[in-house]
């Protein structure tokens, strides 16, 4: 059953993420608190809160990143999603849900976590929520060129260095220097 894989991936990746502050450690073992009490926390129908799998996308040289305009939040931020049955894994549904929104063929995905985050949200439910956002870094291949799908309102490529108004800035830098720090 893939809700019970997306569920043991989820708890993988978190057992064996090595987080780079105090407060994310907090963060890792709520999550895993949160997932030893919600089988089902992977799936978008948990309403109370759930999963969701998110992606740095860099270009080959790691000197741009592929932000997408989200038409609920209205900032620039990083392309990501909620984890659908048909994924195996939360690896998987990050990875789908980047190449969903970017429109390339041929990304590659770490499978080990990069980061993670929680906010609250109105998602698609209707109702507002709670996501756990477990972030991990993709490259593109040379020359890759974003197509726009309906889920943005706009998405390209910025310097890592030279972010456009209206970013989450703290969190893209922040995700862009632990990324460096895998090079």
């Amino acid at each position: 059953m893939s809700s019970r894989s997306l569920h043991r991936s989820a708890v993988d990746r978190l057992t064996a993420w090595h987080p780079d502050s105090a407060d994310a450690d907090s963060l890792r073992h709520t999550m895993l608190a949160f997932l030893d009490s919600a089988p089902d926390g992977c799936l978008r129908a948990h309403v109370p809160g759930h999963i969701t799998a998110s992606s740095l996308v860099l270009d080959a040289d790691h000197r741009n990143v592929l932000l997408t305009l989200h038409p609920r939040v209205g900032r620039w931020i990083q392309l990501g999603g909620h984890c659908e049955e048909s994924d195996e894994t939360v690896v998987d549904a990050a990875l789908r849900e980047a190449t969903e929104e970017s429109g390339i063929a041929g990304l590659t995905i770490d499978p080990e976590l990069l980061s993670a985050h929680t906010h609250p949200i109105t998602c698609s439910l209707g109702v507002p929520t709670r996501h756990l956002d477990l972030r991990f870094l993709v490259t593109a291949p040379a020359g890759a060129e974003p197509v726009r799908s309906h889920e943005s309102t706009d998405l390209r490529w910025w310097p890592v260095d030279a972010l456009p108004p209206r970013a989450e800035r703290d969190t893209i830098d922040h995700l862009v220097r632990l990324a460096s720090a895998r090079r």
